[in-house]
């Protein structure tokens, strides 16, 4: 059976809005966190592997650095072990940073690369270890006397193995760990982890997938098209605090670092991913660099 007209219009004009942006966003690379809600709801994870290979396809390159709190939080539990955070950070000790990298690098890793290998892409899983991809060093907690054990940020990061995977065709996907200099372990922040490899790549946009509608101002409207100096005076206007202030503050610094473009979109909405990147409208908060 055949489209309606009304149907066959609605999907000709979705089509045809799509096209100017495929065509200018062709052979350029994104950086997409992927956390929240969308990594837990079995529709929404199915939705964006195939938002990914389909990006793939028409020639963008995508790059995925996932989270995995909750999954990590849950296999504490089942081994007896209480989770213990200071200012949202996980205290990590040898043990726990075990379970880091075994949710991390290997439960969560897998499932996302299996899913869009499903879904016709070819998705490589990596960590900050391979190819010494995240060099890391110790998180000091200055706030307070805590010592946040295996908890790291990143020092430097070598593309060579990104780059590669790139140009093979293949759609990596980067578990947030990484590598000190004799060899231990750090347990990162998956948004710090995308924002400086966005950086590192000078990449077209950065992706944060949240639990939230983008930006809100206070009296619960979405905010787009900011610029960095609208931003900083949201900031110091009290508008942007609490959780949000640390994605916003790792956006801006991608955006003042040479990335074009950064995106806070709401997760929670099916194919938010698409429909961010092909509709004039999106579905989040967009951040360009300077006073643009």
């Amino acid at each position: 059976m055949g489209l309606n007209t009304n149907s066959a219009t609605q999907t000709a004009q979705v089509l045809t809005e799509a096209l100017p942006y495929i065509q200018r966003f062709k052979g350029k690379t994104l950086v997409i966190k992927f956390g929240g809600n969308a990594m837990v709801d079995e529709n929404l994870k199915n939705n964006f592997a195939r938002d990914i290979v389909l990006l793939k396809a028409v020639g963008i390159n995508p790059i995925i650095v996932h989270g995995g709190g909750p999954q990590i939080g849950d296999l504490l539990n089942r081994i007896g072990k209480d989770s213990e955070f200071v200012d949202g950070m996980r205290v990590t000790d040898s043990e726990t940073m075990d379970v880091v990298e075994m949710v991390l690098g290997g439960q969560v890793n897998k499932s996302i690369v299996s899913l869009i290998n499903t879904h016709g892409g070819r998705a490589v899983g990596l960590t900050g270890k391979d190819g010494h991809l995240i060099c890391a060093e110790k998180l000091q907690n200055h706030g307070g006397e805590a010592d946040l054990g295996h908890v790291g940020k990143v020092k430097s990061i070598d593309t060579s193995v990104i780059d590669m995977l790139i140009h093979s065709d293949f759609i990596p996907v980067i578990a947030p760990i990484g590598v000190g200099m004799n060899g231990e372990s750090y347990n990162i922040n998956a948004d710090l982890v995308a924002g400086k490899m966005a950086e590192v790549l000078q990449a077209e946009k950065l992706i944060l997938l949240t639990n939230t509608a983008g930006l809100l101002d206070g009296d619960g409207n979405l905010l787009t098209g900011l610029n960095a100096k609208q931003v900083n005076d949201l900031i110091d206007d009290g508008v942007i605090y609490g959780g949000m202030l640390p994605k916003i503050s790792c956006a801006l610094d991608a955006v003042q670092a040479g990335v074009t473009t950064a995106h806070i979109i709401d997760g929670r909405v099916q194919h938010a991913l698409l429909l961010e990147m092909f509709t004039d409208e999106g579905v989040g908060t967009l951040i360009r660099g300077g006073g643009q």
